[in-house]
């Protein structure tokens, strides 16, 4: 299980706001019901086997060319971790844990 961090950026838009386009890559990765998603203020953030939310991914950086937007910027943060299972609820709950846990 990965965890990865999407920032879809449309450059050159007419309108300062992107909320529109980041809604639509918002509706691409909640279609895809094997993932789960979280939209932050900045970010999407999707958790699923690493090669499914490339994938979608993807999808999510394509999603403002439909829009007639001519350049598209997309960062993606991976986390995969393999010496255990963690998913995000794990990791957000070891940060408000207050014992010192060197596992996280």
């Amino acid at each position: 299980m990965a965890i990865i961090e999407v920032k879809v950026i449309p450059v050159g838009t007419d309108d300062p706001s992107l909320s529109s386009y980041i809604r639509g890559c918002y509706h691409v990765a909640e279609k895809h019901d094997d993932v789960d998603l979280v939209v932050t203020p900045t970010s999407t953030i999707l958790e699923g086997p690493l090669e499914r939310i490339i994938d979608i991914a993807q999808e999510m950086h394509q999603e403002p060319f439909l829009h007639r937007i001519d350049r598209v910027m997309t960062t993606i943060t991976i986390d995969e971790r393999r010496d255990k299972s963690e998913d995000m609820d794990d990791m957000v709950s070891a940060v408000y844990t207050e014992e010192d846990d060197q596992d996280t």
